[in-house]
């Protein structure tokens, strides 16, 4: 078959090519390369059956040839970046969800959504089931996403409902892996490139709030099974191990053998004090379940960022 992954070149773009690259398909990627970076996809630049094109998803979207399917993944997907790209996120969402509906409908392609536990807000319900409609501010600083991915699944759902476009929409929680960036502020990067640095590790507020982390490869095969089940209402697809952010800080530690000291600062503005996916749903739907434990994940992301240019390397025994 033949796909268009909008968001190519960031993290979890470039995993989900590969994954379709080697389920024998053709992609065609498209990136605006703001978040994303050409070097997550330079292992495929003599790869015939892939092609990057660099352009806006929020702009007119032309495509040769027919379509079987899209994965509409563009967006700045970490707070430093949504932050930074306000408008840039909102159009990611509304303008560049509209104009990829478009093209399913005119191609007659599927097209999922990937959407994001951030729907849910700062949640009042734990863990988080697809029913729950969350506790979102509209006018926060953290807005600019939440709202830019509530609005895509309404309007998703409005051309499934009124022009019959085959839909899905997954709700993709914490994840985390090899291709992130150093700098994009997620929790599980920073405190990496922090430990490796020799550096405090940043913990904002007390380090009591919760999240859930799910490995890139767990999150990719959900998002497939996904594509490939006759499920048009959201789907959560996240690890329901719960850590507190001073867990994971101490599991870094280990996995990169560093010393570095914890450093507390002020808990930024609307930041969830819990996150946890009901991944009921996922499980029966698609027999899916993540496998790869966060202490497994997270030692190969630090061998991944061990061997980035400018890191320095730790010599340290590998863990068993």
């Amino acid at each position: 078959m033949r796909f268009l992954v909008t968001g190519a070149a960031g993290f979890l773009g470039s995993h989900l090519t590969d994954r379709l690259i080697g389920e024998g398909h053709t992609v065609l990627g498209l990136d605006n390369l703001i978040t994303g970076r050409r070097e997550n996809l330079a292992h495929l630049g003599d790869e015939p059956r892939f092609r990057l094109l660099e352009c806006d998803v929020s702009e007119h979207i032309e495509v040769e040839g027919g379509l079987d399917g899209i994965f509409h993944l563009a967006s700045p997907a970490s707070p430093v970046d949504y932050l930074r790209f306000p408008i840039e996120t909102l159009r990611a969402g509304a303008l560049g969800t509209h104009n990829t509906l478009g093209l399913a409908k005119a191609c007659g392609a599927r097209l999922l959504l990937a959407s994001t536990s951030e729907v849910y807000g700062d949640p009042l319900v734990h863990p988080q089931p697809e029913s729950y409609r969350g506790n979102v501010s509209s006018v926060g600083p953290r807005s600019v996403y939440d709202e830019a991915k509530r609005f895509a699944e309404a309007i998703t759902m409005a051309y499934h409902r009124a022009h019959g476009v085959d839909t899905r929409i997954v709700r993709i929680f914490n994840t985390y892996g090899p291709r992130m960036r150093p700098d994009d502020g997620r929790v599980v990067s920073n405190f990496i490139v922090q430990a490796l640095r020799g550096v405090p590790l940043t913990i904002y507020g007390d380090g009591s709030q919760s999240r859930s982390f799910c490995y890139v490869s767990d999150l990719v095969e959900g998002i497939w099974r996904l594509f490939n089940a006759e499920v048009h209402a959201p789907v959560n697809v996240g690890n329901p191990r719960e850590f507190t952010i001073r867990d994971l800080a101490d599991l870094v530690l280990a996995a990169t053998g560093s010393d570095s000291p914890l450093e507390t600062r002020a808990l930024p503005t609307d930041d969830p004090r819990v996150r946890r996916p009901d991944i009921s749903l996922a499980s029966a739907a698609l027999g899916w379940e993540p496998r790869v434990p966060l202490e497994v994940g997270l030692r190969r992301t630090v061998e991944y960022f061990e061997a980035l240019p400018g890191l320095p390397g730790r010599s340290r025994a590998t863990p068993e």
